[in-house]
């Protein structure tokens, strides 16, 4: 497979999971927000860093309230990471290599697009509206993978589809459990009562309510849910069943090893993490370590399997100067 191929369906996958987890992650703030007890506070700018979009926003924003954050992560496309954005980059990675999905994907890529652009505007009016657009771009996203899942071949290309989305998927969940860390509750007796309500909106907003109630308990307690999101090897949004899915997409691929390598110091990092203390200060600090984990496996991926083509590029470009 040409490397330029498997780049371009690498990165249509991270921004169809991309999109998708934002709305999820925005969801779950906007839940947050109204199971706030009184005398607490959220952290716009915490949030931000959640996000990893801090420094983007403060070039172009003033201040960090509720509108602006909202506009600069769904439809602000100065922002390569908002909703809007992604699903434009995936329809134009998608375009360049239509032959090697099935026929009806650029169809169901497009019209998520257009549902997109055509909402997004709407998506910052009002919080209802802003769930009710979210939720329709979750959907149509949602039936743009199970076409894939269930009409393409799992070969080569399948391979690089599925690492995108899986590390960016495993990304995104640490970010949407980091959103704890940007509530400051107020120190009385409603603190732990809200605290799970903060953990039970964290499960919602990965679908994983339900299965963290079959697999753990009904009861909502912090360590436990921190450590099903991030460790249960079976729920396909942990960021385990996700490592699971890059080795076994790794091992079709050829010279694996060093992605590989990158991948398993994921895992000893998440073996290694004891969740007897999930405070928002120290969960953050062990989030920001798993994330500098998955960056570094996007780092080998990048120099295994696209460097070829984006050398290429980069002598096409001399020569041209």
């Amino acid at each position: 497979m040409l490397s330029r191929v498997a780049e371009s369906l690498y990165w249509m996958a991270r921004y169809l999971e991309r999109a998708e987890n934002t709305a999820r992650f925005i969801n779950s703030t906007t839940q947050v927000l109204l199971d706030l007890p009184r005398g607490a506070s959220f952290g716009w700018d915490t949030l931000l860093k959640v996000a990893g979009l801090d420094a983007l926003y403060n070039k172009h924003y003033v201040t960090a309230n509720e509108a602006d954050i909202m506009r600069f992560l769904i439809l602000d496309e100065r922002n390569p990471g908002s909703i809007l954005a992604s699903i434009h980059s995936a329809r134009e990675n998608t375009r360049t290599f239509r032959e090697v999905l099935p026929m009806e994907i650029w169809e169901r890529i497009n019209g998520l697009y257009l549902y997109a652009r055509d909402n997004a505007a709407r998506a910052t009016h009002s919080r209802s509206q802003r769930y009710e657009v979210l939720n329709g771009i979750i959907e149509r996203r949602q039936s743009v993978i199970g076409l894939l899942v269930g009409s393409m071949s799992h070969d080569l290309a399948y391979q690089f589809l599925q690492l995108g989305r899986n590390l960016e998927r495993a990304d995104m969940t640490t970010r949407i459990i980091d959103v704890n860390s940007a509530v400051n509750l107020p120190n009385d007796g409603t603190s732990d009562i809200a605290r799970e309500r903060l953990w039970m909106s964290t499960l919602n907003a990965l679908s994983a309510f339900q299965m963290y109630r079959q697999h753990v308990g009904v009861h909502i307690e912090g360590p436990a849910v921190a450590k099903y999101l991030l460790t249960d090897p079976h729920f396909p949004r942990t960021v385990t069943h996700c490592l699971g899915e890059i080795e076994s997409s790794l091992s079709v691929l050829i010279d694996y090893q060093v992605p590989l390598q990158a991948a398993r110091t994921a895992w000893r990092r998440l073996d290694s993490m004891c969740f007897d203390d999930v405070s928002p200060a120290v969960l953050h600090e062990h989030l920001d370590q798993v994330q500098a984990d998955l960056a570094s496996l996007h780092d080998a991926i990048t120099r295994k399997y696209f460097s070829l083509h984006q050398h290429s590029q980069m002598q096409e470009q001399s020569m041209v100067q």
